[in-house]
């Protein structure tokens, strides 16, 4: 392991599943993700290997054939993969969320269905709040679920699906008015449907459309995907937890453990990018010397190495505080803004480390300085963790006048 990001108190266990990780991302991914990453080409055979080790089930329970591992493990496994292509985290992590609002909202029947599935990879989850003209507004979600029989008919459109195409279990999250009257508070009137479908693009099963990819700016290979609903059809059995407007606070509670992902992810990045930043400024040579010689290349790679460190130590705090039953909201929001953050401003540094070569496809660097921006986005903007921050420490800290 390298000397930045250490984490204190880990099992053997944990070190264990953490060095064969690295040392996955050492060999598998590193070497082809920047080739893949220009072709915007699915890292089909990477994927393959990560079912190998068993990771689409790390968290899953035991009794369900996953590893039983914690939200700290899985955080770190996925600041290891970032680390080598974010890319195939995102695969991972909207997997991981959807097992995790099953393990945690579920009926017993949707457990013993899906979990064991996707345990082995074999089912792939994805899940879907956004739509196209909200963003971070979600209590103005337009899709609708009707309840006729005993099934339920969804109809509108989602965006932003991640693993749209690849993945075979969807939650999505749509208004169902019945049984809450009319001036119940929106997020009381959500519902959170599991939308079973085939892999692939264009009609993935009667009613349910999935388009082609999104062409993004970074965040390649992975797709990226919009959702149609037009008269689809599930069956009442299908809404998770059996019973209707829990929707929101399920998506809330699998979002927060998302941010603790993204939080990682940004570690992961940022890790990377010092790393890149280091070693090209020990091999670049100006007026006689190599650079990393000049004071202020040092003071450059100081601030970076701090950062890294301190977005680290906030993304396992925020981890440790959801493992232990506590609610994480305040220390995850903090995690996911403070490591976003910084992981754009080191990757810039490794940018301007490398100069002009730094906008050469040939360096990896120019595909993190492209990657690193969806991290400012994704599971909620900066604007949107302060909105969280500041409202928790208001509560924390009330004036007891």
């Amino acid at each position: 392991m390298s000397r930045l990001a250490q984490t204190a108190g880990l099992t053997d266990v944990q070190q264990e599943i953490l060095s064969t990780v690295r040392d996955f991302v050492d060999k598998e991914i590193i070497p082809v993700a920047t080739e893949l990453e220009h072709r915007d080409e699915y890292p089909q055979q990477i994927v393959d290997g990560l079912k190998e080790l068993g990771l689409f089930g790390l968290m899953i329970p035991e009794e369900y054939g996953g590893l039983g591992e914690s939200l700290l493990t899985y955080a770190l496994c996925v600041e290891e993969i970032a680390r080598g292509w974010m890319s195939v985290s995102g695969i991972i992590n909207t997997h991981f969320i959807v097992a995790y609002m099953l393990k945690q909202h579920g009926t017993q029947e949707q457990k013993e269905t899906f979990l064991p599935r996707m345990a082995l990879g074999e089912v792939r989850g994805a899940f879907s709040m956004s739509e196209p003209g909200l963003g971070s507004d979600v209590s103005a979600i337009t899709s609708k679920g009707v309840k006729d029989g005993d099934e339920y008919v969804l109809n509108g459109q989602k965006m932003w699906l991640t693993n749209g195409g690849s993945s075979t279990l969807v939650a999505v999250l749509c208004r169902s008015d019945e049984g809450h009257p009319e001036g119940t508070a929106p997020h009381k009137s959500m519902t959170t449907f599991l939308v079973e479908k085939e892999p692939g693009f264009g009609e993935v099963r009667p009613g349910l459309t999935i388009p082609g990819k999104i062409d993004k700016m970074g965040y390649k290979g992975v797709d990226t995907t919009e959702l149609i609903m037009d008269e689809l059809r599930i069956p009442a059995n299908r809404v998770l937890g059996g019973t209707t407007g829990r929707g929101f606070y399920q998506m809330m509670d699998g979002v927060e453990v998302g941010r603790v992902n993204v939080a990682a992810r940004g570690c992961g990045v940022a890790q990377r990018a010092f790393e890149l930043g280091v070693s090209y400024a020990q091999q670049r040579h100006t007026f006689g010397k190599p650079i990393a010689q000049h004071q202020a290349i040092q003071f450059k790679l100081a601030e970076m190495a701090t950062k890294v460190e301190a977005a680290h130590a906030m993304m396992v705090n925020a981890a440790r505080k959801k493992d232990s039953g506590e609610r994480n909201d305040l220390e995850a929001g903090m995690a996911k803004y403070l490591a976003s953050e910084y992981c754009k401003e080191v990757v810039e540094d490794a940018f301007r480390i490398h100069g002009g070569y730094g906008f050469s496809k040939e360096y990896e660097i120019e595909r993190l300085y492209r990657e690193a921006p969806m991290l400012l986005i994704g599971e909620g903007t900066a604007e949107i963790q302060k909105m969280i921050i500041g409202r928790r420490l208001l509560e924390e800290y009330r004036f007891q006048g």
